[in-house]
């Protein structure tokens, strides 16, 4: 059994959605197939949480998913908080544009710009369909690409797009495990953590957002007891703020190219900031609309040394925590029950008295030593090295050699339209992709505004291809 259609989107989270949106926006006839195993479309590992409490890491003015809109996630908001919908809105006492919602709210967003763009799509004679699947291999043809579905189907379309969106360590198997996920706890399943003896001792290994995730799950299941957090510089996100405007520096002064001239600049900005009594945050801000060109234009060896020595201190400061998760995770620390320990994870010791057993290493100490708790939890982040990520799509995509790992391994390599590279180079005539897939090309590939500016232009390539 095969279909045909004109787009074949593989993945159908935030990225899959958004590319159909502007797909269906354009003038001309199509038939798109959004392959995505789980059940809804829009919501993929980053939407899917049920928990009011696991909210964005943006305020609604920077999560708009139309890009030609900043205002759309505000407005959208407005109207369905007048309408009665998320009622505990109230609690944080801020404007709209201001509000951080809960990210399953995020995921209803994005589900209603994707049915409004049907209609829109149905006007031109488009139409989208998903089909409930994994894609588990891939080939591409001289006039066409098929896919291979997990439950025997074959797919063909003019052009297939990798939207596979992230695969968050805590829930993706690799090649090379250390049999962590297989002794830890889902960062974000609350029901699991209700079983857990609400005074024992849960280990999280990682300090970042997703820490931050794991935390408030604790709280809502009615943990009590020690959180012991164990990452390699011990360094926590700060809370996001709303700083005021400043100067983009980085659009006036053209001659900062390298990553080492940008910190050199941004911390002067900051330490300007700080000595008028502006919120530092302020000049950070400024960069990200240039993350991507300074990114691109860096060479390997300055890359390199980014990603070594400043990406942990980028990432706290950077990807920032919501104001209310920042909020338990400080009275956490100032009531002693939450501790954040600088050292590395060596891997899980036999347990025979039940519990879990860690092998840790402290910063600075040569020695290793054991920690013991009741739960563990997997809080590393996100896999983007394609090659440790043990799922059939991307293990066969290296193996055919129809892709390449991206720069310093992070994702895939690409052209800057999109189309991939294959093992020796060669830019792709009818595979493309978008997303977190293209981080090793611009760095933040994975933030909304990023996104959606990504589909624009990737559906606007296929329009013109088809046109």
């Amino acid at each position: 059994m095969s279909q045909c259609a004109d787009i074949l989107i593989i993945g159908g989270g935030l990225s899959g959605a958004m590319l159909a949106v502007q797909l269906l926006r354009l003038p001309g006839q199509r038939k798109i197939l959004i392959i995505e195993p789980r059940a809804e479309l829009g919501r993929g590992e980053a939407y899917s949480a049920v928990e009011l409490g696991h909210t964005l890491n943006g305020n609604a003015a920077r999560m708009s998913v139309d890009p030609d809109n900043p205002d759309d996630l505000t407005q959208w908001l407005t109207e369905h908080i007048a309408a009665g919908g998320w009622p505990q809105s109230s609690e944080q006492q801020v404007p709209v544009c201001e509000l951080f919602p809960p990210r399953g709210l995020f995921g209803v967003y994005v589900q209603q710009r994707l049915a409004e763009a049907r209609e829109v799509g149905e006007q031109y004679g488009s139409t989208v369909e998903h089909i409930c699947a994994e894609v588990i291999d891939l080939q591409t043809e001289a006039e066409s690409v098929q896919v291979t579905l997990n439950d025997g189907q074959h797919i063909r379309g003019a052009y297939a797009v990798l939207a596979t969106g992230m695969f968050p360590a805590a829930r993706t198997p690799q090649k090379e495990s250390s049999g962590l996920n297989a002794a830890a706890l889902d960062p974000w399943a609350v029901a699991a953590m209700r079983q857990l003896d609400p005074l024992s001792t849960v280990l999280i290994i990682g300090s970042g957002l997703t820490m931050v995730d794991a935390v408030v799950s604790l709280e809502q299941a009615g943990h009590r007891g020690p959180i012991e957090v164990f990452s390699r510089h011990g360094l926590l996100p700060h809370v996001r703020r709303q700083p005021p405007a400043w100067v983009d520096f980085l659009a006036e002064d053209h001659s900062i190219r390298s990553p080492r001239q940008l910190l050199r600049e941004l911390r002067r900005h900051c330490r300007d900031a700080i000595a008028q009594g502006i919120d530092w945050q302020a000049p950070l801000d400024t960069v990200r609309v240039h993350i991507a060109r300074l990114w691109s234009q860096a060479t390997d060896v300055q890359r390199r040394q980014f990603v070594r020595h400043v990406r942990p201190w980028w990432e706290s400061h950077h990807h920032r925590s919501p104001p209310l998760s920042a909020q338990l995770v400080e009275r956490l620390l100032g009531e002693g029950r939450l501790r954040i320990h600088a050292a590395s994870f060596k891997g899980l010791e036999p347990c025979a008295e039940g519990g879990v057993h860690i092998r840790i290493r402290r910063r600075g100490e040569a020695e290793t030593r054991v920690v013991q708790g009741a739960a563990l939890i997997n809080s590393s982040g996100i896999e983007y090295d394609w090659r440790r990520v043990a799922r059939p799509l991307p293990q066969q995509l290296l193996a055919r050699g129809l892709v390449q790992p991206g720069p310093l391994a992070l994702g895939i390599a690409a052209a800057i339209d999109g189309a991939v590279l294959d093992e020796n180079g060669q830019v792709a005539n009818r595979l493309f992709a978008m997303g977190p897939p293209l981080r090793g090309m611009w760095w933040e590939s994975t933030a909304v505004t990023d996104v959606a500016l990504q589909a624009k232009a990737l559906a606007a390539r296929l329009g013109s291809e088809q046109g």
